[in-house]
């Protein structure tokens, strides 16, 4: 699909699953249904260039905030393990006309690698970004430490950029720091903060989230839908070891990396990782 007019503005819409009200975004189009699921501490905003990209394209797009993200509900308990991640996104896929393919980052990629290998007819495939089943417990580390520092909030939206610029030294920093409204929200206090339930980080697991190690490569192996795997080049969470132990668990899967980028490739480099998923919907809209 080439592009040939800019796509209209995303429809906003609300789900309700059975804890909370889920928060997302919509485009208009033809094929199956591309469900893209943000990493922790993200919002459904990260997938904006893509979602857009594939509407120009004519493919439907719809980005989600899970729970206690974004515009999404907080759990009333603070519940952010993965059942209720992997139920969410289970309860929310039934309300579509046909199955979709699901694209998740981190936190998300996770949350379909479990839905899709534990309900089969889920999904007609899935992209994971930057996760599998074996992840390295420093890089995660340094993402619990990013998520849990600045609970008290940030003085101006030019101390949120700093530290993200810290956190992502090699991604320019943003000239125009309007984009991070849309992780950051000003409070009565005066003080900016980050875009989700601080609660969320309780959990000392962001990659996994309580899921056992067992657990994750049996759902591996039921996965019978194509499955593409896109690594960051620089990633220190997912090794180029980590990719080879997916692909044994899953045998018809495909891999990518993307070069110059880390953990957060969507960010690092939104352009070839878009073209990277257009060449996989392609295939997956063929069969």
């Amino acid at each position: 699909m080439s592009a040939t007019v800019p796509p209209a503005d995303p429809i906003p819409f609300t789900h309700r699953a059975r804890e909370v009200t889920l928060a997302g975004d919509r485009w208009e189009g033809a094929g199956p249904p591309v469900v893209m699921l943000h990493g922790g501490g993200q919002t459904r905003h990260s997938w904006d260039r893509t979602a857009r990209r594939l509407a120009a394209a004519g493919r439907r797009s719809i980005t989600l905030d899970a729970r206690g993200h974004g515009d999404s509900e907080w759990h009333p308990d603070g519940d952010y393990a993965m059942d209720g991640l992997v139920e969410d996104l289970v309860g929310f896929v039934a309300t579509l006309d046909e199955p979709p393919v699901l694209v998740g980052a981190s936190m998300g990629g996770m949350t379909s690698l479990l839905a899709c290998g534990e309900h089969p007819g889920l999904a007609a495939g899935a992209v994971l970004v930057d996760v599998a089943v074996r992840v390295e417990t420093q890089g995660v580390q340094r993402i619990l430490d990013f998520l849990a520092a600045h609970r008290d909030g940030f003085d101006s939206l030019e101390e949120v950029a700093d530290v993200i610029a810290a956190y992502n030294p090699h991604r320019p920093r943003p000239k125009s720091l309007d984009g991070l409204r849309k992780n950051v929200r000003l409070r009565d206090d005066g003080r900016w903060y980050w875009h989700w339930d601080p609660r969320f980080v309780d959990i000392p697991d962001e990659a996994r989230r309580t899921a056992r190690l067992d657990r994750l490569e049996r759902a591996a192996r039921a996965i019978d839908v194509p499955v593409l795997l896109v690594r960051g080049g620089s990633s220190d969470v997912l090794t180029p070891e980590g990719v080879e132990h997916l692909l044994r668990l899953v045998p018809h899967a495909e891999s990518a990396d993307v070069s110059g980028t880390g953990h957060m490739l969507v960010g690092d480099d939104n352009d070839v990782f878009t073209a990277t998923l257009e060449g996989f919907l392609a295939r997956v809209a063929g069969r």
